[in-house]
């Protein structure tokens, strides 16, 4: 997530897009949506951002050391509401950036339950926050290569899930900017 704030910010500072977009891999979170989905993220949170109080986890709304409506937040979301996302034909989704890949249990669940995230990464919410404050436009899209929590990577589509990415990225890059 850092290092994606970083590099992004010294991008836009060198050279101001029009319009950004993110494509990369996702942990599933639903088991409803098949691996190798293409979806849009338009809701993202970040899930570790808080602390482990009594066996709750409590994000820093739920300790007010940020309003949830604090600029770029809109109810403890970085919400992208960009025309462009519903005209794709994706599916939409809300997202969850992490540190760490998801192990636990509770806190999938939590993921799952109380941030209604279909999805996971590691970079998602550093281009919400960014494209956000700097009034960019923009796509997060994520391949599903696999079911969050499993571990047997037997078990992970990448290859297929890569392979369906760079066919989606070629039709959006063709339908929305004629390259």
């Amino acid at each position: 997530m850092m290092a994606t704030t970083y590099s992004l910010t010294k991008s836009i500072l060198n050279k101001r897009p029009d319009f950004i977009l993110q494509a990369g891999l996702g942990g599933c979170l639903n088991e409803n949506l098949p691996l190798t989905k293409i979806v849009l993220v338009e809701n993202e949170n970040i899930g570790d951002l808080g602390v482990e109080e009594n066996r709750t986890f409590k994000t820093l709304f739920d300790l007010r050391l940020l309003d949830k409506n604090s600029f770029p937040w809109k109810d403890g979301k970085l919400s992208n509401n960009v025309d462009t996302l519903k005209s794709t034909g994706l599916k939409i989704v809300n997202g969850v950036t992490v540190n760490e890949i998801s192990t636990n249990g509770k806190r999938i669940a939590y993921y799952k339950n109380q941030l209604n995230a279909s999805v996971e990464s590691m970079e998602g919410a550093a281009l919400h926050f960014v494209a956000l404050q700097e009034r960019i436009r923009f796509l997060q899209m994520r391949s599903l290569s696999n079911f969050v929590g499993e571990r047997d990577k037997t078990k992970w589509v990448m290859d297929i899930a890569i392979a369906n990415l760079n066919t989606e990225l070629m039709r959006i890059l063709v339908k929305f900017f004629n390259t």
